[in-house]
């Protein structure tokens, strides 16, 4: 059966994307939302990993974590040159074209 991805978003991404992201029906958790306000990054991507969910984020040290080998189940970086109504509906695909087990170690730039 195909993983449907679940996202965690960092602290750097607006509240605002989370919250779209649910009115289609996506399960999203934020930093906030689960007591890592303040957590270093590596905390942030070991969180998502352990739970099994693609982290969205603008910060480039999780790409750096991620290019020394740290494991995680997933990361899309926001460039922030799309609009954030635009990010939405581009993670909302990304859950129609690819499986969780399909963005295990793979990044994404939206």
């Amino acid at each position: 059966m195909r993983t449907v991805i679940r996202f965690h978003l960092d602290e750097n991404m607006p509240k605002a994307v989370a919250e779209g992201l649910r009115l289609r029906g996506r399960d999203v958790t934020t930093t906030n939302e689960v007591g890592l306000l303040g957590a270093s990054d590596p905390e942030q991507l070991s969180f998502a990993h352990k739970n099994g969910r693609v982290i969205v984020t603008q910060d480039d040290d999780l790409l750096t974590l991620a290019a020394e080998g740290s494991e995680h189940s997933g990361i899309v970086f926001w460039t922030a040159k799309r609009a954030m109504g635009q990010l939405i509906k581009e993670l909302d695909a990304l859950c129609y074209e690819l499986s969780a087990k399909d963005m295990l170690g793979q990044i994404r730039f939206l």
